[in-house]
């Protein structure tokens, strides 16, 4: 339960004076339902406002705040026309307020003749007089000094929400301290409540930001270690292998060295009755699927049932088609059941997994839906972890009488300040090397508007008896768009082309899709043309060419997933991104990066860089909290600190009944880490 301390700040956002139904709304599409929001939505700048009696050309690009005396209204003929008011300051000096939109009225309102207003805002000059555009206008005197200043939304301004921060502020309670002390002395941090004070006050204070930064990051910190601490605790069920089933496997090549270490580890963690808890990072094309297939077999060979969850259905099916291959003659009964499964091949599926007939289910998030009921679940091998909410996981693992081994596979590296914070609670295992034989993908940048060579190109290519994707630009409004893109480039392509070319894309239904790639897989079409829906999940080894248009659009993690969709079978393949006019310095370093290395880890290191962790995070689990307070940089700076005295809290006060303990159980519970606290109850 919720310390009583807490109360006050977790109240809803009407608590707060002056917020009623009609200011609730704007507040909650910018997060702030409750107090506990307003007081953690931190102002992002702030304006160093001038107080002065008298307008003086010196001031002009400052900001402003000074009383004037409306004299003169100028407005213009049509509706919208820009509504003047001419006023002058206490010596008589001249200085225009503007008001766009053509609001006449609102501005008469707000500056009545030859009344003293208290105006406020960016001095500026427009040819030979001064000018205030859009000014904020009081009958009270404002004084000058430093304002904060606060992300918006329709119907809000920054005023409010600095006056709803002040009321939150004052709600907020003094809260024990739960940093170690010499860290805190060490770096001169704030304690929480004067950081929280401090940052509204000044938002250029760096201690004030950093220590709240902090707070964050040690509660997700420490919330990993409880979770991991808790699964260690737990009896599981150790699963030993007997190497009959691994040995009857008759692979086309020798696994890499990293791909047998990694065996090796998972393995070793499946043999122990701890429940095994590991994250399998591996580039594009570095063969995770096999690690997973010898771990999925290493279950059946000592009995237990294996559950493989994809994040889509063109990603399940691939991995039932190539299971069902490699399986091929050897004792090992697989199914696969997603959402589209209905009627009596549902529910043979279902019976075959409750009677335990199937020794490996593979599917999406239907494998863990109420009433499906597993015999013996041993193992868990969740793919492309990023779309996996940490709940979702939880769910899957529930279905076991004793908690299951886990292994968590990524799509692409993960940075290791991101894997301190998303998978804190996991040993790791690193598939650095890639198979013989492959040959890294020639990535070339292209202008667009030399779209027809490469279309010329496209046509060389599928007379040589080849494949290719052609995959269509991010846009950001909604995926309407995304869809019609994608049309448009395919009945150009056909024009061409004729009825070579596919299209695939997100909105068609689960059949629909599944007969379009299965062509494309036969080779019966040569080009398909996509969405990003081809992100994960599909392997033809005949398509060696990839070409994504807007690819400034794109991120680098999505840019070097994508181009792994070529580059899988003999031969070299080639992506070429092409390129819009214009590009701001993100995108060039971003397509500089994608043509300069194939290295998937280098990659997500400098995606990092340039995007930053706020957003990597966001994107990789919809069901996980990201960081509200800790911004990129400042995440990766502290993480390991973080880190470290988590560590230590949790090694000396397992339980967290000190002093200390006790305070860290208020900061799960004041950044809704909470669920972590009942780890400790029932561990």
């Amino acid at each position: 339960m919720r310390p009583e301390i807490l109360n006050p700040l977790f109240a809803e956002v009407t608590a707060l004076k002056g917020v009623g139904p009609a200011l609730s709304k704007p507040m909650e599409r910018l997060g702030m339902a409750r107090v506990v929001d307003v007081a953690f939505h931190l102002p992002t700048g702030y304006i160093d406002r001038l107080e002065r009696d008298e307008l003086m050309q010196a001031d002009v690009g400052q900001v402003v705040a000074i009383p004037l005396t409306a004299v003169n209204y100028r407005f213009g003929g049509s509706a919208r026309a820009p509504a003047r008011v001419q006023a002058v300051d206490a010596l008589g000096n001249h200085v225009t307020l503007v008001f766009f939109g053509g609001n006449s009225g609102w501005a008469k309102k707000l500056l009545p003749l030859n009344e003293k207003r208290w105006v406020s805002g960016r001095l500026d000059q427009y040819g030979q007089e001064l000018q205030i555009v859009h000014p904020e206008v009081s009958e009270e005197a404002e004084g000058g000094g430093r304002e904060a200043v606060y992300p918006c939304s329709e119907g809000i301004t920054s005023k409010r929400i600095a006056a709803m921060a002040a009321q939150a502020i004052e709600r907020a309670p003094e809260l024990p301290e739960w940093i170690e002390p010499s860290l805190r002395d060490r770096n001169q941090w704030p304690g929480w409540r004067d950081a929280l004070v401090r940052i509204h006050a000044d938002p250029a204070d760096a201690k004030a930001r950093e220590r709240l930064a902090y707070d964050e990051v040690f509660a997700n910190q420490l919330a990993l270690l409880l979770v991991r601490g808790e699964a260690r605790s737990k009896r599981g069920r150790a699963l030993a292998g007997d190497g009959r089933l691994r040995d009857a496997l008759k692979l086309p090549y020798a696994p890499t060295g990293a791909q047998t270490r990694t065996v090796r580890e998972i393995e070793g963690d499946m043999a122990q009755s701890r429940p095994m808890l590991r994250l399998l990072q591996g580039d594009v094309g570095s063969g995770k699927t096999l690690v997973a297939l010898m771990a999925l077999l290493i279950a059946a060979e000592a009995g237990a049932q294996g559950a493989l969850l994809a994040p889509t259905e063109i990603l399940a099916r691939q991995h039932f088609e190539n299971l069902s291959r490699m399986f091929a003659g050897i004792d090992v009964r697989i199914a696969i059941l997603t959402g589209r499964d209905k009627g009596r091949a549902r529910e043979s599926t279902l019976m075959g997994v409750a009677s335990g007939e199937i020794d490996i289910l593979i599917g999406t998030h239907a494998i863990f839906q109420e009433g499906v009921a597993y015999r013996d679940l041993g193992l868990v091998v969740v793919d492309e972890q990023h779309r996996f909410g940490v709940a979702e996981r939880m769910m899957l693992q529930a279905k076991a009488q004793v908690p299951p081994h886990l292994l968590v596979m990524t799509a692409t590296p993960i940075p290791r300040t991101l894997q301190l914070a998303s998978h804190g609670e996991m040993d790791v295992s690193r598939l650095d090397e890639m198979p013989p034989g492959r040959e890294p993908i020639q990535t070339t940048v292209i202008a667009e508007d030399k779209i027809d060579a490469v279309i010329e190109g496209l046509g060389r290519h599928l007379a040589a008896g080849k494949q290719a994707y052609w995959v269509c630009p991010l846009v950001e409004e909604s995926e309407k768009s995304d869809l019609q893109a994608a049309e448009d480039r395919a009945v150009k392509l056909r024009a061409r082309f004729g009825e070579k070319v596919g299209l695939v894309h997100g909105r068609m239904k689960g059949p629909e899709k599944d007969a379009v790639m299965a062509r494309f897989a036969a080779g019966e079409t040569g080009v398909l043309v996509a969405t990003t829906v081809i992100e994960v999940g599909v392997d033809v080894p005949n398509a060696t060419l990839i070409v994504i248009e807007h690819a400034d659009r794109f991120g680098l993690a999505q840019l070097h997933q994508l181009r792994g969709r070529v580059g899988r079978g003999g031969g070299q393949s080639h992506c070429i991104l092409l390129r819009g006019e214009r590009l701001n310095e993100t995108s060039r370093a971003r397509l500089g990066l994608m043509r300069d290395t194939t290295d998937g880890f280098v990659i997500a290191e400098r995606d990092l860089e340039l995007r930053g962790a706020g957003e990597l995070l966001g994107t990789r689990q919809s069901g996980d909290q990201t960081f509200r307070l800790a911004t990129p940089e400042s995440l990766a700076s502290l993480i390991v600190a973080a880190n470290a005295d988590a560590r230590l809290l949790e090694d000396q006060d397992r339980g967290l009944k000190s002093a200390r303990g006790e305070a860290a159980r208020v900061a799960l519970y004041l950044f809704e880490r909470d669920a972590a606290v009942g780890l400790l109850r029932s561990g």
